[in-house]
């Protein structure tokens, strides 16, 4: 989750870490304004999103609220559990099984990506750890292709790619490892390969076993062969040059298969996070490694990194929230909460242009609404 972000959903608030070892006081919350939160949503469409659906938990207040319509053809309102393309927050799912591994003994953290897939990565290519892959900060390059890119994806949405053909491997690593963070999706790429290499069983598999079954979400899945949303939700538009409304809900997923696949509803994604933070599903001190973002540049130039294992720390002003974005064309999504659990946002808005850098402002309304107090204002 995002105030606005960069290619591919990073985040782009720079962040002022605290040095190892220090703490601080978290933040007061402000008091949960439900007339802000509904002004959030309120008079959807709007050109730009077609629907939105938010839910707001924790002991400092609840909300929940949707606006807009799920289907154009129908004018259906977006149903309160509409399941959604939940897109790089299948992330913090893959960091899970990742450190679930580790906890377990089978990889170490400090072991190498050359240790555990030998053949992935050309013969003296520097020696790259699983931390970095988790943190973005391996160098590792992705086969470059724009998914995001309307036309490409209108031509190329039911195409197949086999685990492994999004990296470009062959190209020389974009920078040191451990020396600079670039977010994307091929070091989860890279981790998914890794989970079928130690466990013997598919990248699916591991998470349904590990963490769907277990937590009970019966609206979250990981798609393989399937191309539709199953179940209640919210159909995905593009508004192409011409005026027209293009239906890009159905998809292959292959595309994005470990770092962007799930589909799963508010619901689910808040109960997944309430057992996550509190170490039901990754027990310490592996927990501790979606908490620390590591202390390098960002590759851009842009500020300091912000990315730890599968979480982002978003600074809204004096508070800090931990949590993830995701996007898929049709869907713009995020789900955070503050380390106590106090508060916490699932939302999913369905915006009418996919590709850009910038999150949709109904987005940016629903998180200041939530987080900061902010008036649920702009375009």
């Amino acid at each position: 989750m995002s105030i606005s972000h960069r290619l591919a959903g990073a985040v782009a608030s720079v962040v002022l870490l605290l040095p190892t070892g220090a703490s601080a006081a978290p933040a007061a919350l402000p008091p949960l304004d439900f007339l802000q939160l509904n002004a959030a949503i309120d008079g959807l469409p709007d050109g730009k999103v077609s629907g939105a659906v938010v839910q707001v938990r924790g002991t400092a207040g609840c909300w929940q609220g949707t606006g807009g319509i799920a289907d154009r053809d129908t004018g259906a309102p977006v149903p309160q559990d509409a399941r959604f393309r939940i897109g790089s927050m299948t992330k913090t799912f893959t960091a899970v099984v990742v450190l679930q591994l580790a906890a377990e003994g089978r990889i170490s953290l400090d072991g190498t990506v050359q240790q555990y897939l030998p053949d992935l990565l050309p013969a003296g290519t520097a020696p790259i750890t699983i931390r970095q892959m988790l943190t973005y900060t391996s160098g590792v390059n992705g086969a470059g292709i724009d998914s995001k890119d309307a036309d490409w994806y209108l031509e190329h949405r039911y195409d197949h790619y086999p685990p492994g053909s999004q990296l470009d491997t062959a190209a020389p690593l974009a920078f040191a490892p451990g020396t600079k963070q670039r977010y994307g999706n091929a070091d989860y790429i890279v981790a998914g390969l890794l989970v079928e290499r130690v466990t013997g069983r598919s990248w699916a598999d591991n998470v349904r076993h590990r963490i769907i079954a277990p937590l009970g979400l019966r609206a979250t899945e990981v798609p393989e062969e399937e191309r539709t949303i199953r179940g209640p939700h919210a159909r995905g538009y593009e508004i192409r040059p011409d005026g027209t409304w293009e239906d890009i809900t159905d998809a292959d997923t292959s595309l994005q298969w470990s770092a962007a696949s799930i589909i799963s509803n508010a619901p689910d994604l808040d109960r997944f996070l309430v057992a996550l933070f509190t170490g039901r599903l990754v027990r310490q001190p592996y927990l501790n490694e979606m908490f620390t973002v590591p202390d390098v540049p960002l590759a851009d130039g842009s500020g300091r990194a912000v990315h730890a294992a599968g979480l982002t720390r978003i600074a809204l002003g004096p508070l800090v929230v931990w949590g993830k974005s995701g996007d898929r064309p049709g869907y713009n999504n995020g789900m955070g909460a503050t380390r106590d659990l106090a508060r916490r946002l699932v939302y999913s808005v369905n915006p009418l242009n996919m590709g850009g850098t910038s999150q949709p402002a109904a987005a940016q309304r629903i998180i200041m609404a939530t987080f900061a107090g902010a008036p649920a204002t702009g375009g």
